[in-house]
């Protein structure tokens, strides 16, 4: 089953597009009316909607680690710095993971970009 993602508010809108085009599930926290929740909320939302979330904000990783910690149960995170990481390199390697992992995969993990 391909991995189906959640896009966080910070991500540029080049890489949803490409995906989409690539064949990649995606849904961002602007269709999705979510722009003004909490990391915390967001992470329960996808978890609930079992979307992986991809997000270029690093406070998002403080609230994942929270949840590790803790053992709360969490879809998983896909992270990638703002400026280390290029469009380019999201997209490639975003389309990569949505089409060689399952959601149970990434359950309860966090993967940075770049892959390589």
């Amino acid at each position: 089953m391909p991995l189906p993602l959640y896009m966080d508010v910070h991500v540029q809108k080049s890489i949803t597009t490409a995906l989409r085009i690539r064949g990649v599930d995606v849904l961002t926290a602007q269709e999705d009316a979510t722009i003004t929740l909490s990391d915390q909320e967001l992470l329960d939302r996808t978890t609930h909607l079992g979307r992986v979330i991809f997000t270029r904000d690093d406070d998002f990783l403080v609230e994942a680690a929270r949840y590790q910690e803790s053992g709360i149960p969490f879809a998983g995170v896909i992270y990638a710095h703002q400026l280390r990481v290029t469009i380019r390199t999201c997209i490639d390697d975003l389309e990569l993971l949505a089409k060689t992992c399952d959601p149970p995969d990434l359950t309860n993990r966090v993967e940075y970009l770049p892959l390589r």
